[in-house]
């Protein structure tokens, strides 16, 4: 992948080094809005609304997300209409995030579509991969879910609370467990 720049290897899902001083740039930026967001008062609702589509790369209609958020970029995030998220979640977005419309997470979510590799030398040099994550309209994710790196959960699912997903869980269903599987049909 000679000549991409660390970004470009990023976004396309190859092996890149975070610590780039263009990505480093770019998480400050994020964390600048974060920091903004997270110390708001929570009354203001306005303000974080508008924090949110500064951060975001896309926000839908009646878009809330509780303090205390974290993300790496932000601009990597997609979210449709009606979108909540609840307190303590992060959306590590090195790659893109595509949440649906009617989406709700829990507590202590965590979208993670980064990911270091399991050789050694590879992980001790600082490099890292990210693979996008996708999630479909009316979907619930209960509190503490994990979704890893390349998953797409399809809509009108619910992850039950507490599952780690590490491949991806198909529409209508009900999934739970460490790792994640379907246990029923939710039609």
């Amino acid at each position: 992948m000679n000549g991409l720049t660390e970004k470009e290897k990023m976004l396309s899902g190859a092996l890149y080094l975070a610590f780039d001083p263009e990505l480093f740039e770019e998480r400050q930026i994020a964390m600048d809005l974060l920091y903004e967001f997270n110390h708001l008062h929570p009354r203001k609702a306005e303000e974080r609304k508008q924090n949110l589509k500064k951060l975001f790369g896309s926000v839908g209609e009646n878009c809330w997300v509780e303090q205390r958020f974290h993300c790496d970029y932000g601009y990597n995030i997609r979210v449709g209409d009606n979108f909540y998220a609840n307190v303590g979640c992060t959306i590590l977005d090195c790659a893109p995030v595509t949440i649906g419309d009617n989406v709700l997470l829990a507590p202590g979510v965590s979208l993670y579509t980064a990911g270091h590799p399991t050789d050694t030398v590879q992980r001790i040099s600082g490099l890292e991969y990210a693979y996008p994550i996708s999630i479909g309209n009316n979907v619930w994710l209960g509190g503490n879910v994990v979704v890893l790196p390349g998953v797409s959960i399809g809509d009108n699912t619910i992850i039950g609370a507490g599952s780690v997903v590490t491949k991806d869980i198909p529409a209508n269903v009900i999934a739970v467990g460490n790792p994640c599987r379907v246990i029923k049909d939710n039609i």
